[in-house]
């Protein structure tokens, strides 16, 4: 682009100028201060800079041109309407820098607070505040401290340990307890520390500190937190952040002072009420990091009630006006309150389902849009256990319930060693005095966390609940003692390794393991429940919603299942059919001998008695099913297992054999079979004689299953059933292995069949990419497709699944070649257009050709959207997932108009 056209580019904007629906643009943060600025609401005045400057700074190493005079000419109107001047030794205006993505992400980017103060500024702003030293100095202090880790990379903790000396020198641990000397000596050596990290002194120029701090902002986006977190949320690397400069409000100027977050409705429980936390004489950042602990909200009442009713107030009306729970930072400066942002707040699984349903009866919102509002990752968070309690089992301590669930684990004290001890498959609790932003992996890592500080709003709490992980915060009973790795609570000494338990829920900390059972919303779809009867809110806000979604859904749901009880429990679930029952699970366990001699027969005559011997067992199982799942569709894959899954390994075979010629045995029989194991071993075997391959090459073995099915279908007829298999071809890659199957199977069908009215559909699995691509051949011969999008992912990449997880997926994870690992959601541009492809040109051979999917991404929410949109007819996953499916099915058939439920 031309350079006088990236100057006549807007980047900056005053509040006023923008809204709540610019959040691409000003960012989440920007966006709702000029909605709430536009509302007449009392916002201090500011400006932001936009995510297309981030993303042009980003791009160049330097800010685009045109940015410098745009944000000099804002900066020079918010000093004219606050009548103060950025720097002004006798008035000085201060201002703070803040990130605001699109999406939320609480504390991975950078704040800096009190720009503009300097060594003779500190005293004007004293004398602004009524003389008020000690307030001018520790926002001097907070300052230095900000802006040399933020902006500078001087390490925190040393900022954190000359505190920590100038209190233990005073015989306090209470900052409120150091006076004004105090705080001077405190800014002293915070500049040294400064110094020596940097190699210069303290910047005075206030344009200075606002122009690196914005930069710092800039820079944030991708510091290591943020990529890690926007990993973890799936959120788009390429958004860029905004950058909000405000006129600063002092929460510490005094014990008529102070500052909060509060919530429209509990985000815990979705109980409507007041919830909140306040701290007096403190700023923002004290309460969202846990330094010291808050009051509820509720007391602000008796502190100043005049401020609390405001409060209320504005709640309620930004409430109605988002049509939705709000989350709400605010400072009172001096009794006038001031509102600092507002955003559609992070929720736990159970209190967006509660919300939704509560907005509907209120009539705020319709029930597309509460369906619109929760999403499949919820649902199945609240299918997770919960802790089964009785009088052995005695709390130790009692915080705060900030993210509900039920955790148990081995304790850990850093971010570091959850994530070694979770590498091992260990379960860990991540117990920290309260958490910043640098433990984001160790949150990842962890089952729960713990703290000992903070509380609803702080740091912990609002990760824990946007990664739906159970946490326990401000359990202040609990001593933690970091460095010597341990945390005493009453006479109890607890130390690394050792195995608590925590309710995110009730708050509650157990030593040792508690027992879990089942979920409410389990016992619901089990039928344990009545949503008529029941007073539990949740269980009847997951029936209303459930039964919109199965209303508005196009796709149908089936499920994986391979035995009876699978599919009575998939049933139960809400599942519509089988849309994979895999039969080479049937012949594990004791009938692995009976595989094993028809794959290894030298004969006809060996392998016909082991077809004889697999055959009543195939029947039975089949007929379990079918009964199960009866007047529903059951697809059946013909086996399809790679060889080496059922033949004794080949290494050890050799070595036995090996040996026991050493001592001189008969190895006569071991010997023919380590000659039969040598010839049929391959180096590839995922890639080799499996599937309708196999069916080819061992006689009868197909004709076995389809037999099997079919006289278990007639069995379930003539005792008053309705059976409805579809026989499913696996790993097809050309239309002539399918019509070789098919002419031996219809045979075979209308021998068994004769006139008991059970009809059989012949169809295939499309998993291999050429089956894909030559989708209109197949669909000549077949009467549905089911797309094995797990070895359509292994083939299409040229990925061997059970290898690359583990070997080099962290690391493309790692670099962003994947946001998501493609076995785990599909991948739209390569496997997706396979499948799309497959659907298009099968439907245009066979018109009313039936699509389904049943590989794991069945059940994975982003996925069910794309197989929408593909016009598959169903998706089938394991029976858990299936009231999953049916909430995706659901969603991604409304036209969704609402707030993003991210």
């Amino acid at each position: 682009m031309a350079a006088h056209d990236s100057v006549e580019r807007k980047y900056v904007y005053d509040f006023a100028e923008g809204n709540k629906d610019l959040k691409d643009l000003l960012g989440g943060k920007g966006a709702n201060l000029a909605e709430m600025t536009n509302l007449g609401l009392p916002v201090p005045p500011g400006f932001t800079i936009t995510t297309e400057a981030c993303k042009a700074y980003l791009t160049t190493g330097r800010e685009p041109d045109g940015l410098a005079a745009q944000i000099e000419a804002h900066l020079e109107s918010l000093e004219r309407e606050m009548g103060r001047r950025l720097g002004d030794p006798d008035d000085p205006l201060l201002v703070s820098v803040r990130s605001g993505a699109k999406f939320s992400m609480p504390g991975m980017m950078e704040t800096v607070l009190n720009v503009g103060l300097n060594d003779r500024s500190v005293v004007g702003l004293s004398a602004q505040a009524g003389r008020n030293d000690r307030f001018a100095w520790d926002s001097y202090r907070r300052l230095i401290q900000m802006f040399g880790k933020t902006v500078c990379e001087v390490p925190g903790e040393e900022f954190e340990h000359a505190l920590d000396e100038i209190k233990r020198a005073k015989g306090t641990h209470n900052d409120l307890d150091l006076d004004a000397d105090d705080l001077r000596g405190l800014v002293d050596a915070y500049k040294k520390i400064f110094a020596k990290h940097t190699g210069r002194e303290f910047p005075q120029e206030p344009r200075e500190q606002l122009d690196l701090a914005i930069r710092a902002v800039f820079d944030s986006w991708n510091a290591e937190r943020a990529v890690l977190y926007r990993r973890q949320e799936r959120i788009p690397a390429d958004l860029g952040t905004a950058v909000n400069v405000v006129a600063m409000v002092f929460g510490n100027l005094g014990p008529d002072s102070g500052t909060g977050v509060a919530f429209t409705r509990d985000p815990g429980s979705g109980a409507q009420g007041i919830y909140g936390d306040y701290l007096a004489n403190a700023q923002g950042e004290d309460v969202v990091a846990g330094i010291r602990n808050t009051v509820p909200l509720q007391e602000l009442e008796q502190l100043d009630k005049t401020s609390y009713d405001q409060l209320l107030g504005i709640m309620a009306r930004l409430e109605e006006h988002y049509k939705d729970l709000c989350d709400i930072e605010f400072t009172i400066e001096r009794g006038k309150l001031w509102m600092l942002q507002t955003r559609v707040g992070k929720r736990t699984a159970a209190a967006a389902f509660v919300i939704a349903g509560q907005l509907v009866d209120e009539g705020l919102i319709d029930l597309d849009e509460a369906l619109h509002r929760v999403n499949g990752a919820q649902l199945a968070q609240l299918m997770f256990p919960r802790f089964q309690l009785d009088h052995e089992f005695e709390a130790v301590a009692k915080g705060i319930g900030a993210s509900p669930g039920a955790a148990s684990g081995k304790v850990v004290f850093t971010s570091a060693r959850a994530v070694e001890l979770a590498a091992e498959g260990e379960a860990v609790i991540l117990v920290r005095r309260e958490t910043n932003p640098d433990d984001l992996n160790g949150m990842i890592a962890a089952k729960g966390i713990l703290t000992s500080r903070g509380g609803k709003t702080s740091h912990a709490a609002v990760v824990a609940r946007g990664m739906g992980k159970t946490c326990v915060s401000g359990a202040d009973e609990l001593d933690v003692n970091v460095p010597a790795k341990r945390f005493t609570v009453g006479d109890h000494v607890v130390n690394e390794g050792d195995v608590v338990s925590i309710d995110g829920t009730t708050g509650k900390v157990y030593l040792g393991e508690v027992p879990v059972m089942p979920s409410e919303v389990v016992q619901y779809f089990e039928g344990e429940l009545d949503p008529e009867t029941t007073d539990d809110a949740l269980v009847r806000a997951v029936h209303r919603i459930m039964t919109h979604a199965d209303a508005a859904r196009r796709l149908r749901v089936r499920t994986n299942a391979d035995t009876g009880a699978d599919a009575a429990r998939a049933r139960r679930f809400g599942a519509e059919g089988i849309g994979l029952c895999r039969t080479e699970h049937m012949f594990l366990g004791d009938r692995r001998e009976l595989v094993e001699r028809l794959i290894l027969a030298s004969g006809e005559r060996e392998r016909e008695d082991a077809l004889a011997a697999l055959l009543p067992l195939q029947r039975a199982d089949f007929i379990e099913i079918f009964r199960e799942m009866d007047g529903l569709p059951v697809t059946v894959r013909l086996i399809d297992p790679p060889l080496h899954e059922f033949l004794p390994p080949l290494e050890q075979l050799a070595v036995n054999v090996a040996v026991a010629q050493e001592r001189g045995e008969d190895v006569a029989k071991e010997e023919a079979l380590l000659a039969a194991v040598r010839r049929m071993h391959e180096e590839n075997p995922m890639l080799g004689l499996r599937g309708v391959r196999l069916g080819l090459v061992i006689p009868g073995l197909f004709a076995m299953q389809v037999r099997a099915i079919a006289e278990a279908a007639v069995a379930v007829v003539r005792d008053g059933g309705t059976a409805c298999p579809e026989i499913m071809v696996p790993l097809v890659g050309a239309v002539q292995e399918l019509e070789t199957v098919r002419a031996e199977a219809e045979r075979i069908i209308a021998e068994v069949v004769g006139d008991s009215g059970v009809e059989v559909l012949i169809g295939t699995m499309i998993e291999v990419p050429r089956a894909a691509l030559t989708a209109g051949q197949i669909a000549e011969a077949a009467e549905f497709f089911s797309f094995g999008t797990n070895d359509l992912t292994q083939m299409g990449w040229g990925f061997s699944r059970d290898d690359v997880e583990g070997a080099f997926f962290w690391r493309y994870l790692e670099l962003g070649i994947f946001g998501i690992s493609p076995f785990e959601s599909i991948d739209t541009d390569g496997v997706g257009r396979l499948i799309r492809i497959a659907a298009e040109e099968g439907r245009a051979a066979r018109p009313g050709l039936k699509l389904g999917v049943c590989g794991e991404h069945g059940g994975d929410p982003d996925s069910v959207h794309f197989f929408h949109s593909v016009g598959l007819d169903y998706v089938s996953c394991s029976p858990f997932r299936v009231p999953v499916a049916r909430l995706e099915a659901g969603r991604a058939a409304i036209t969704t108009t609402g707030s993003d439920s991210r």
